[in-house]
């Protein structure tokens, strides 16, 4: 019986197996990131809680960080999903 997109395939956006699939090989190549960039989970939860505390203790004056990773980010971001988009476009 073919459920289409609903289901548990459409909350999942493939197959049960697929995804399953694709978030290992996800779940790696994240890790492998990670680890050549010596960051951690805990790391990063500490980097939150830090800069949490700074973001109190210093009277939202480290908004400017954020700024930063944005604009960081966007550098990266922003042309992989252009390129993503061009490359979906063509099929």
């Amino acid at each position: 019986m073919a459920e289409g997109r609903g289901g548990v395939s459409g909350f999942l956006g493939g197959s049960p197996v697929s995804v399953l699939a694709r978030l290992v090989f996800l779940s790696v190549l994240v890790g492998a990131a990670m680890a050549f960039l010596d960051i951690t989970p805990v790391g990063l939860y500490e980097s939150v809680a830090r800069f949490v505390r700074r973001l109190v203790a210093n009277g939202f004056a480290v908004l400017g960080d954020v700024g930063m990773w944005f604009v960081y980010g966007a550098m990266v971001v922003a042309p992989v999903w252009l390129i993503l988009r061009i490359l979906n476009f063509r099929k």
